[in-house]
């Protein structure tokens, strides 16, 4: 299979690895390791980023202090971080997780050497704790860390199959998008990312590909350069 992509930086949801409040779905756990651990045989080199919405959102803290909320989020992708490693491993895939936020006892500080390291030695590496700081997104933690590792592109597996102009479950016509600029998408606040990591892809030209991870085949889709999803560059 020809490749388009030899080095990607897949983010994938919390809602990927559970359904809010259900912590991990096993099930949809084994399906997104199965996609990760086919296109890493097919020699990609795979760094991921996991949220942790499934287990805790910030937002859901109420009053609580921000910045413990989004502690306590960072923890969360930390379970998520593992969970997945150990899916990988079961599939015989080499596998590291890194994290922003030092926990030896668990897993690997996070540095770009040490991941791109791992990247080139074809090991799937998981970013954990995003970017080790209260108030950044999961998604601009993936912008950040393709920007580190080199990545050709940034996947961003949605909850929805592509960019729309609204929201395509309250607005039943709404404009379906499969190429976009960067502008457009910040100019029309198209929601297919938030603002600092749509900036931070924009500056760094790194393409962005937003697709929805029900189809089992979306990501080596992706990486052969099948039009799936929405892709957000230059334009």
């Amino acid at each position: 299979m020809l490749l388009k992509y030899r080095r990607i930086l897949l983010k994938l949801s919390g809602e990927a690895m559970g359904s809010s409040g259900q912590t991990i779905d096993f099930d949809a756990v084994g399906n997104a390791a199965e996609q990760i651990a086919e296109v890493a045989r097919l020699g990609v080199e795979v760094g991921v980023v996991v949220g942790g919405g499934n287990i805790w959102r910030g937002r859901s803290g109420g009053k609580m202090d921000r910045n413990r909320a989004d502690h306590m989020g960072m923890l969360a992708t930390a379970i998520n971080a593992l969970a997945m490693q150990d899916a990988l491993e079961q599939r015989g895939v080499p596998c590291a997780v890194l994290s922003a936020v030092p926990m030896q006892a668990f897993c690997e500080p996070y540095t770009a050497r040490e991941a791109n390291r791992l990247l080139a030695q074809k090991t799937v590496v998981i970013f954990a704790c995003g970017t080790g700081c209260p108030f950044f997104s999961t998604d601009t933690t993936a912008a950040l860390r393709a920007a580190e590792t080199g990545a050709d592109v940034l996947l961003l597996a949605k909850n929805v199959d592509a960019v729309y102009s609204a929201d395509p479950n309250a607005v039943p016509g709404a404009t379906r998008y499969s190429h976009v600029s960067y502008d457009t998408v910040i100019e029309k606040d198209l929601k297919a990312t938030d603002l600092t990591a749509i900036t931070l892809c924009r500056e760094q030209n790194i393409p962005i590909l937003v697709f929805g991870m029900r189809d089992g085949e979306n990501i080596k889709k992706a990486v052969s350069g099948e039009s799936v999803g929405t892709l957000i560059d230059r334009g």
